[in-house]
């Protein structure tokens, strides 16, 4: 291939990095440019995943912001404020969250108070009961097929602490671009 990488495919005929911009890909680094790829296929067959199970639970209509949104006030059981959810999810649009957790909270899936001055956040029973079918659903068309690929759960934990390590240096990248 003229881009000068190029892989050997099973019958060793040569095959460039799979890739959506092989002019990214040209870089010093074309693998930065495959996880790219990667990370994109995976992050909308994941939002995907997330209405469908919703909607398959019961609850139509859920975005996956919402959807996450919902499964972090139920994490550990124990009330969050909207920074707290912010901070978590990587979510840079408090607005997105805020608005988020009103309509969960029209839905009766999560529910306000007040810890001193601060606004909190938590898990109604409905909403808990939500995330448990969502969880059983989740273990019976996701996790069991994943397990049967015999991927080593310890690389696994491996590859998510590299994609969070990763995604500090994105954040700086977005913020050294900004200041442009």
């Amino acid at each position: 291939m003229k881009d000068g990488f190029t892989k050997k495919n099973a019958d060793g005929a040569g095959v460039g990095p799979v890739v959506s911009s092989s002019h990214l890909a040209s870089g010093e680094m074309p693998a930065l440019s495959e996880v790219e790829f990667a990370v994109t296929m995976m992050v909308h067959a994941y939002h995907r995943w997330m209405v469908r199970c919703m909607a398959a639970v019961g609850q139509e209509g859920l975005s996956p912001l919402e959807t996450l949104v919902l499964h972090s006030v139920n994490h550990r059981e124990r009330s969050k404020t909207l920074a707290d959810l912010c901070l978590v999810l990587n979510v840079e649009d408090t607005h997105t969250v805020s608005y988020a957790l009103k309509k969960l909270e029209k839905a009766g899936l999560v529910k306000s108070g007040k810890r001193g001055k601060e606004k909190i956040v938590g898990i109604t029973e409905s909403g808990s009961e939500l995330c448990e079918d969502y969880k059983q659903l989740r273990e019976a068309l996701l996790v069991k097929p994943v397990k049967g690929l015999g991927l080593d759960e310890g690389e696994l934990s491996r590859l998510a602490s590299v994609l969070r390590s990763v995604s500090g240096h994105y954040d700086q990248a977005a913020r050294s671009a900004a200041a442009m």
